[in-house]
């Protein structure tokens, strides 16, 4: 808050301080009780008032989709204030992201928004101002659904693709190589072609800066939790969901919780960087214009 503070960006102490001075409030957090606190806790944004300023929430979190019917629930038992446009009521929309860090710093997430459908219309132009899609998912809670149901498929693409890699360098194919048959051929996902988790095959990703500053293991810990979570609710049989979540919980055990989740590559799968040498790198580029030549 300081460093925003000293930049010109209005400050407050508490989320019930926000809210008496916002019409719309938007918030990101690492879980679903720091979402309730901040919503429903002593100097929430809600704070036991009947009357509130916001027209409209937008929870951007990672979270279940039980706790977000509760908040919306709570939300949608205040009265506003000020009435705007048509809107009777405060309304939340859950509407959580995908793209990860550098996708934030471009503008270029994906939010995926559940609630009432005028509400995510109304809403859409501020999604757009950072991102560069939003996908409405149906009522609430169903933006947290598609969420975590993402990001279990992230998980495992990373750890198959990942696998993968360290199997093909166990066989003596480069990891350049074998990322270049991947992204050319059916292996080809976000893992391999955007998100590579080998140091020093992609530039501007987390494994090319020692797994630093990317999507921490504890949070695809947490959220593979919540897939398991919600899968046992319901009744659904998950084998790759317990798989993910064994593999990543021992990543946090082993000191990795706040590495990149690609670094399942080195640490778990025991990859190892990939190192070419100027002159291998234009040997391999030259084999290249001439095949494509032929």
């Amino acid at each position: 808050m300081k460093m925003f503070a000293e930049l010109g960006v209005s400050a407050r102490e508490t989320p019930y301080e926000v809210a008496q001075d916002s019409q719309v409030v938007i918030t990101m957090l690492p879980s679903s009780s720091h979402v309730m606190d901040v919503y429903t806790g002593r100097d929430g944004l809600l704070r036991g008032e009947n009357a509130i300023r916001p027209a409209l929430f937008i929870d951007s979190s990672t979270i279940d989709p039980q706790t977000t019917r509760k908040i919306s629930f709570a939300v949608s038992n205040c009265n506003l204030k000020e009435k705007r446009d048509n809107w009777e009521k405060p309304v939340m929309l859950d509407a959580p992201v995908s793209g990860g860090v550098l996708a934030a710093e471009a503008s270029t997430l994906t939010f995926m928004v559940g609630g009432p459908e005028d509400a995510y219309l109304a809403a859409r132009p501020i999604l757009q101002s950072m991102g560069r899609t939003s996908i409405y998912c149906g009522g609430s809670g169903n933006g947290s659904a598609a969420k975590i149901c993402n990001n279990l498929a992230m998980a495992v693409s990373m750890l198959g693709t990942s696998e993968a890699l360290a199997l093909g360098q166990s066989l003596g194919i480069s990891a350049r190589t074998l990322t270049e048959v991947l992204n050319t051929s059916s292996g080809r996902c976000w893992s391999s072609d955007a998100y590579n988790p080998v140091p020093g095959v992609m530039k501007g990703v987390p494994s090319s800066r020692d797994y630093n500053g990317g999507f921490a293991s504890k949070l695809m810990a947490k959220d593979l939790y919540l897939s398991a979570a919600s899968a046992e609710e319901v009744g659904h049989k998950s084998p790759l969901i317990s798989k993910a979540q064994e593999i990543y919980k021992k990543m946090c055990e082993e000191g990795h919780e706040t590495k990149d989740f690609s670094c399942v590559f080195r640490h778990f799968y025991n990859g190892k960087d990939e190192v070419i040498t100027l002159s291998a790198e234009l040997k391999h580029e030259s084999i290249l214009y001439r095949i494509k030549q032929s």
